[in-house]
């Protein structure tokens, strides 16, 4: 089989306890993209089927991997994920469980209270970032943060905003938030430092549900207006 060396990019082993390994991408040029998201996800495929393995967890940039503490499997098991890492399969995973969500979105108004002050730091009217935010195709990075919240990759550089100096208290389940580079749909009422611009009925997570969490990684986010309130 045909192998592709990358090695710009390399990995960086923390322990996190006594049975899980973080495996982050180290690399300065190594941002948020999603061809880096694609080898997370193409390792943690090929990183659950080692031995010792419980769980893998996918990540921003890194990957979780939990394991057995009670095997002497460390060491080893490094040397694979590295492995692995640097020399991969030249096709890509079938990722055939990938799903297409249409998600729609009530923006502005008191469900999107922070759309006014985006459209005024991009230099855009409401009424564009309503479009430029509806128009792209979101990829889900990983999931994080808290249960099923999705770290979407795809949001358009003019509508980059800093997260918040602080966070609110308490933000509603379902708000649609921007934060930096990144798209997302909050899951859980939490406290949030992200840029609120709109809302969505549509439950991200479910922990009576199969899966609980709508997302996965992989998958494509399409906003829809579904009302825009000014």
């Amino acid at each position: 089989m045909n192998q592709i060396n990358e090695p710009q990019a390399s990995l960086q082993f923390s322990f996190m306890g006594e049975g899980a390994l973080l495996c982050e991408v180290v690399n300065a040029n190594a941002k948020l993209e999603l061809v880096v998201q694609q080898r997370i996800w193409q390792l943690a495929h090929s990183v659950k089927e080692q031995l010792g393995v419980l769980e893998v967890v996918p990540g921003m940039n890194n990957l979780l991997v939990v394991f057995d503490p009670i095997r002497d499997l460390v060491t080893n098991l490094k040397a694979q994920i590295q492995h692995l890492w640097m020399v991969r399969l030249a096709t890509s995973i079938d990722n055939c469980s990938a799903k297409f969500h249409h998600i729609p979105v009530v923006y502005g108004g008191d469900m999107g209270v922070d759309i006014v002050d985006l459209a005024a730091y991009a230099g855009l009217s409401v009424e564009e970032v309503i479009e430029r935010h509806s128009q792209a195709e979101y990829t889900v990075y990983a999931l994080g943060s808290q249960p099923g919240l999705p770290y979407l990759g795809g949001l358009d550089p003019q509508l980059n905003k800093p997260r918040r100096a602080s966070a609110r208290t308490q933000v509603k389940a379902g708000a649609v938030i921007i934060g930096g580079s990144q798209a997302s749909v909050l899951s859980r009422t939490s406290a949030c430092g992200w840029h609120i611009i709109g809302y969505t009925a549509i439950e991200c997570f479910n922990p009576a549900s199969e899966p609980a969490a709508l997302f996965s990684p992989g998958d494509t986010v399409k906003f829809i207006v579904e009302e825009v309130c000014l």
